[in-house]
């Protein structure tokens, strides 16, 4: 993960990936991070990001991730 803006019980956090991956994305498509799927917010050249709810915060491996940290990102052809 290279960000993650909080926004009172909310946050949103940014990957960095390579451009492969990204062609494979579409803003409101879907992403797994670390086992957890998740829906896309931004998808850029080399980025994505996606925004995580308190629930999915709160029981997940993803709640505690900083920036730095690596995941496992696995992607859906569209």
């Amino acid at each position: 993960m290279i960000e993650r803006a909080d926004s009172g019980p909310w946050s949103t956090l940014w990957f960095r990936v390579p451009r492969e991956l990204t062609r494979q994305m579409i803003s409101k498509g879907s992403v797994t991070v670390d086992g957890v799927s998740l829906t896309l917010v931004d998808v850029e050249a080399d980025r994505f990001s996606v925004a995580l709810i308190p629930h999915t915060l709160a029981v997940t491996t993803l709640g505690p991730l900083r920036p730095g940290d690596r995941v496992n990102i696995e992607t859906d052809l569209l």
